[in-house]
């Protein structure tokens, strides 16, 4: 560690002493590799001292984000109170001028977040270069294709692969980019009968049966089996990266009406919806029907039971506890369906005189705290099933009861849902006698670090402000508050699924940034 220290630290001397250096902001992100690789008083001090030279090179204003830089990776548990105090005046003087501090996600990176309005610039899709194809050979053994790219790397492709994946008209449907060979028409023991650089650009196949496959380098490249290559595409897919956060999270904000005007706006928001799981709009005029336009802006709304959108109020006979002037315990929405709502809206029309405030929390963060601290919980949490039950009429009378783990995994142990309401949680609980009770401790443990003061967020809505939130990340709640009959709480909702969110979100990345 020595080593990297005095490396890191020699290059900064060198930045510093450079007539022309490089962009700061790449060279940060490179130097960020070895200091969380770290996580020590050393890193620390590379971090500071990178600070410290960034002023030097490139002013003051660079040299602030890096201070706040430190605070997001070195949160106020690995300081000293001296060295925090000391970090909060030199990035401003207080909390409010700090960034987010930014866990580094499940693949061990650190990302930057911006607290303020505008919202963060979102990702560029992935351009792959332009390489041209230097040599292609047919690899019998292995029945593979290797490529060699201009600038000597190579990539392989299994010839199943690239028979299963003909861009022909005969073997596609151009008019719906879909695939129209059957795959039982494939030989899945395949050959080659020749291999052909067409162009610079371009790889024909000829297959055993004397058909041919065309297929561009820039194709190609992007498909590439390697990990690297295939981790980028997942990511620009999907952004699966994420910005997690607790209490010192300020809402990133922006204008209701350049949402639904505007691409680049709209495209803001719903990266940052993806990426930190909430974003609060303003300027929405005061009347019902503002989340249903918002919804016309992604595709259309999630139809539920309670409709295509619903009215939050204090009801006489409610048959929803968030339609009570009661306290709201954090929760998710509907995990009584098997398949929950990806995205929900809330549009105040009317707020309460007195109390009413909203509560939410980052429930992947406070999963990986949980696992953190306590394993096993964690383990019985994301194993066993437990039933929600609704039962009542709105739209339609309904009786729905699902299964679903509190925390929801993939096969890489990494935290997708959230599934968790204790209105909903039905008395009937599938479980062996002996495994009730540690269900109950691992579910209070969650509950009570979920509603540790540093993990929850508090904010109240005025009328005409949206809240957009990922109903599979967060848990939100409500405060009690006091029913007023002249002017009563009036909140409207409405849900989406993350597919429709994300079809959206990848066609307004595609009118802004173009095709690569």
């Amino acid at each position: 560690m020595k080593f990297l220290g005095n490396s890191a630290l020699s290059a900064l001397k060198s930045l510093r002493n450079s007539g022309n250096p490089p962009c700061p902001f790449s060279y940060f992100y490179t130097l960020s590799h070895v200091v969380l690789s770290l996580k020590t008083n050393l890193g620390f001090q590379i971090w500071t001292k990178a600070a410290e030279h960034h002023c030097m090179v490139w002013g003051p204003s660079t040299g602030h984000r890096m201070w706040t830089a430190i605070r997001r990776c070195f949160p106020r548990a690995m300081l000293n109170p001296r060295g925090f105090r000391a970090l909060r005046q030199l990035s401003g003087g207080g909390q409010a001028s700090l960034e987010i501090p930014v866990c580094p996600s499940s693949r061990g990176r650190c990302y930057q977040h911006t607290l303020a309005a505008p919202l963060p610039v979102p990702p560029q899709p992935m351009c792959t270069p332009s390489l041209g194809i230097k040599r292609a050979m047919y690899l019998e053994r292995e029945r593979q294709l290797e490529v060699t790219w201009e600038d000597g790397s190579s990539s392989r492709y299994p010839l199943i692969w690239l028979r299963d994946n003909c861009q022909c008209a005969q073997c596609m449907l151009q008019s719906a980019s879909a695939r129209s060979l059957p795959l039982s028409h494939l030989d899945m023991d395949t050959g080659l009968e020749r291999v052909l650089i067409t162009e610079p650009s371009k790889v024909s196949l000829v297959w055993p049966d004397q058909h041919i496959s065309e297929f561009h380098a820039s194709w190609l490249k992007k498909r590439c089996f390697s990990s690297r290559a295939r981790q980028e595409m997942q990511d620009e897919l999907f952004l699966n990266q994420r910005v997690y956060w607790g209490s010192e999270l300020q809402l990133p904000t922006t204008s209701f009406q350049e949402v639904l005007h505007d691409d680049k706006t709209a495209l803001a928001w719903l990266a940052t919806l993806r990426r930190t799981g909430i974003v609060y709009l303003k300027g929405a005029s005061l009347e019902q029907g503002q989340v249903a336009k918002l919804s016309q802006r992604i595709g259309y709304l999630r139809l539920t039971f309670y409709g295509h959108t619903w009215q939050v109020q204090d009801k006489p006979t409610a048959n929803n506890v968030a339609y009570t002037s009661g306290d709201l315990s954090l929760h998710t929405d509907y995990p009584a369906l098997h398949h929950p709502p990806g995205v929900q809206f809330l549009h105040c029309l009317s707020q309460a005189q007195q109390g009413g405030d909203n509560e939410v929390v980052d429930g992947f963060h406070v999963a990986y705290q949980l696992r953190q601290q306590n394993p096993e919980a964690f383990r019985i949490l994301s194993s066993l099933r437990v039933d929600f039950t609704d039962t009542g009429s709105d739209y339609c009378d309904f009786a729905v009861q699902s299964k679903h783990r509190i925390i929801d995994v993939d096969s890489e142990g990494q935290v997708v849902r959230i599934n968790y309401n204790n209105a909903t949680r039905d008395s009937v609980l599938d479980l062996p006698l002996e495994q009730v009770q540690p269900f109950y401790s691992s579910l209070r443990a969650y509950v009570d670090l979920m509603t540790r003061p540093e993990n929850v967020v508090t904010y109240r809505m005025e009328p005409g402000d949206i809240i957009t939130f990922d109903n599979w990340r967060l848990l939100h709640g409500r405060r009690t508050y006091t029913s007023d009959p002249v002017r009563p709480r009036h909140l409207e909702g409405a849900y989406l699924d993350w597919d429709e969110v994300m079809s959206r979100l990848r066609l307004l990345r595609r009118a802004v940034y173009g095709g690569c």
